[in-house]
């Protein structure tokens, strides 16, 4: 049961309780260990108060950039279930859910992901873009996983699961339907971003990304392609370039001023910040902020 796939949805404020999981109450639960955000929030909207659910990667903190210290190596040894990504999303998680005894779930098993060619570096080409949350739809199929898969850890909870299950594909079929109303009707279609984080939401909503670096947050992009992002800002018309909230947004800032344009923050939900954590937001309230500044930045009607 090394591999059954999973996913992620919300909860927000609960994700940060979830993360001390040493408490006298949870230590009679099933320890669950997910690799970060999403992924925590998913398994505590299936799992709620029947599992003690814990993020590797603390609020604020980059999940591309973690580095296990020895405590969190015992907890993923030691789960009952680990949920993480494939494809080298996180290398250290990665080797170790996959040659622990227990069960971990491999989210990205089974998802159509798709292959985002690198714009700056050869060795990006043909890598397999592992953002699926951020297609509402995609969400949905992994939440199946999840329920599964804490159904067979906790079988005496399984209707629980399936009801918790419902109840949050119910709120992502409700956000999908949002996105494709606002997004239906907009004077242009691309829009710039500052890594190729957002495959999976164009291809769902009809959208052109174009990145300024690949997949890694901290490659960095070639003065040509610099030069190339700028003609094709011109020539679409477009108003924003979007940079991330966890990672520094020089370079977005450099190419938007040289452009004309404004700049704006398009999450990739990969972590919230401290002031995301502190007011209360979840994936779902997230992604629409992210709805609202795409149809202000696509000139959507």
């Amino acid at each position: 049961m090394k591999r059954i796939a999973a996913a992620l949805p919300v909860l927000g404020i609960l994700f940060v309780a979830a993360c001390g999981g040493d408490d006298d109450t949870g230590a009679s639960r099933p320890q669950v260990v997910a690799s970060f955000y999403p992924i925590t929030e998913a398994a505590q909207a299936v799992g709620g108060d029947l599992v003690d659910v814990s993020s590797l990667t603390p609020a604020g903190t980059e999940p591309h950039d973690l580095e296990l210290a020895t405590r969190q190596v015992d907890r993923l040894q030691d789960a009952a279930l680990v949920l993480y990504l494939d494809q080298g999303f996180q290398p250290a998680v990665e080797e170790i859910a996959e040659d622990r005894d227990g069960p971990s779930v491999d989210l990205l098993a089974g998802l159509p992901l798709v292959a985002e060619a690198g714009e700056q570096d050869d060795d990006e080409d043909g890598a397999l873009d592992p953002h699926f949350w951020l297609d509402p739809t995609l969400m949905s199929v992994t939440v199946d996983e999840i329920e599964q898969a804490l159904a067979e850890v906790a079988p005496e909870h399984a209707a629980t699961f399936a009801a918790n299950a419902d109840e949050y594909r119910a709120r992502l079929a409700e956000l999908d339907a949002e996105f494709q109303a606002a997004l239906a009707n907009c004077e242009r279609r691309a829009f710039v971003t500052s890594h190729a984080a957002f495959s999976y939401l164009a291809r769902r909503y009809d959208l052109e990304q174009l990145p300024i670096a690949g997949l890694s947050p901290e490659s960095e992009p070639s003065p040509q392609r610099l030069d190339e992002l700028a003609d094709l800002i011109a020539a679409d018309g477009v108003t924003t370039v979007f940079y991330e909230a966890l990672v520094d947004p020089d370079v977005a800032e450099t190419l938007a001023r040289e452009a004309g344009v404004e700049t704006a923050v398009l999450n990739p939900i990969e972590g919230l910040s401290d002031e995301d954590v502190e007011a209360g937001k979840d994936y779902v309230t997230v992604m629409r902020d992210n709805l609202a500044a795409l149809t202000a930045a696509l000139g959507c009607k």
